[in-house]
């Protein structure tokens, strides 16, 4: 009967193309690639290293204070889930609601060209949810792009693979019917992770102090069971990443869901037996609380942990037995969900929980000194009034060997940062709209930015808008 209704919602949707791409607004052409520029794909929510970088170049010196020229615009559903963009195909996740209540709605994940914005192919189907605290009620965790396939795992734990050129449904896994997994405190949040030929998943069965499959691995192509991890830990909002350490691949996994007392922490597994190697406990002790930014490993031995309820952040040294033991610990410096940036032995990030209490910071790798705070207020004029704003709970993208800086009210910047301090190169309120959590995507020469929320200026919708972000001059 699932598959029937399924069946039923994608051939309605495609059907419906035509009406959909109503959403899509065109603005110009992007200016053609500078002779001899590097381009890489984004495959995953951190791009193609896991690690909020990209070997792109010849972007953008400079742009005027209105900002980069915009080629597209997509109006879209709720969602806090950044596209992903590979061999000429962008994914696009996000939610319509149905009705007024906002509780039933349909869960689409698009298949559009990256250049146009126009429509390939999409695949809805149903979904009930409501975020208890009010925020939106789409999905948190960005498409993967393995090749023919994309894995989605929507809000209610819906883990699907889907055919990358026809938007066929291939398999589905139930998170919560097939593992007892229990919705945390904003939904489902963590992207799969696809290593070789299995999909592997912080699932979060369990909780509350009861053993229940913490992570598990899937076949690419069957979606059968390949392996389990049993732990008390639930699933957090943190994406696992396999990473190279002392030699060998390893499945990184912040865990920690909704539980009481709370509890949760780093995880290291071998990726082809599920086998645990290292476990570190690192969760604040408050029942709201959630781990949620990604692991960083430095180096070949070191990995950084951070959340921002209490304990901050921590350095991990590894040896070779992949045994963990804390280097340092700073509780000033955690990251509510922002990846952090390592740049030759410091790390950059938003660190904080909320809007008036976070600073951009530099901590020296080495000791973990923290070097420089900085508050990253400007001037912005807002109908008619000069008001005072900030970059609070931001994101940081590096390409082009330069830093960007996407601020959760909307501003867009380049930073030159080093461990002398921050200087603001080019910035430009791009909205005025809060909750712009997800991170800038670069893909080609062209910037992608999810708006989230209802613009405060203009009353604009949440959309995708897509920067021709080529190295050409501003006209």
């Amino acid at each position: 009967m699932i598959r029937v209704t399924l069946l039923f919602v994608f051939v309605a949707a495609l059907s419906l193309q035509a009406g959909e791409d109503a959403r899509l607004k065109l603005h110009a052409k992007p200016k053609a690639l500078p002779e001899g520029a590097v381009t890489e794909a984004w495959p995953r929510f951190l791009g193609a290293h896991d690690d909020a970088k990209s070997g792109e170049t010849g972007l953008l010196a400079d742009w005027p204070e209105s900002g980069p020229r915009i080629v597209w615009e997509l109006a879209r559903g709720e969602s806090y889930a950044a596209p992903t963009i590979a061999d000429g195909r962008l994914f696009s996740f996000d939610r319509a609601v149905v009705g007024e209540v906002g509780l039933e709605g349909n869960e689409r994940l698009e298949c559009r060209h990256p250049e146009t914005g126009k429509l390939i192919w999409d695949l809805i189907y149903p979904v009930k949810y409501r975020d208890r605290f009010g925020y939106a009620s789409g999905p948190r965790a960005s498409p993967v792009i393995d090749g023919d396939r994309v894995f989605i795992a929507g809000v209610t734990a819906q883990l699907r693979a889907v055919d990358a050129k026809s938007g066929r449904e291939l398999w589905h896994r139930d998170l919560l019917k097939d593992y007892g997994h229990r919705l945390g405190f904003f939904g489902y949040g963590p992207s799969p992770v696809v290593w070789k030929d299995l999909v592997l998943v912080n699932v979060g069965g369990g909780g509350e102090g009861e053993k229940g499959v913490c992570v598990a691995a899937f076949d690419r192509k069957s979606g059968e069971e390949k392996w389990r991890y049993l732990d008390a830990w639930g699933a957090s909002y943190s994406s696992p990443v396999v990473a190279r350490i002392m030699g060998r691949e390893v499945l990184l996994v912040l865990a920690g869901g909704e539980s009481r007392p709370a509890a949760g922490g780093l995880l290291g597994i071998e990726p082809a037996s599920g086998k645990l190697l290292f476990r570190f406990p690192w969760r604040a002790d408050k029942y709201e609380s959630v781990n949620a930014s990604v692991p960083i490993v430095i180096g070949e031995r070191y990995v950084f942990v951070s959340e921002c309820y209490g304990k901050g952040g921590v350095l991990l040294e590894l040896d070779k037995e992949l045994k963990a033991k804390p280097v340092w610990e700073e509780p000033m410096f955690g990251m509510h969900w922002m990846t952090p940036l390592e740049i030759n032995g410091h790390i950059y990030g938003f660190a904080g929980r909320n809007k008036p209490d976070v600073q951009f910071k530099c901590m020296r790798v080495a000791d973990g000194k923290i070097l420089w705070r900085d508050d990253m207020r400007y001037e912005h004029e807002v109908n008619g009034r000069r008001m005072t704003l900030s970059f609070f709970r931001g994101s940081l993208l590096r390409a082009d060997e330069r830093v960007f800086a996407l601020g959760e009210d909307g501003v867009f910047a380049e930073l030159e940062i080093s461990p002398s301090g921050v200087k603001v190169l080019s910035q430009s309120q791009l909205f005025v709209a809060e909750q712009s959590w997800a991170l800038p995507v670069v893909h080609r020469g062209l910037l992608y930015i999810g708006q989230h929320s209802r613009g405060f200026v203009d009353g604009s919708r949440p959309r995708l808008i897509c920067y021709d972000f080529r190295g050409h001059k501003p006209e």
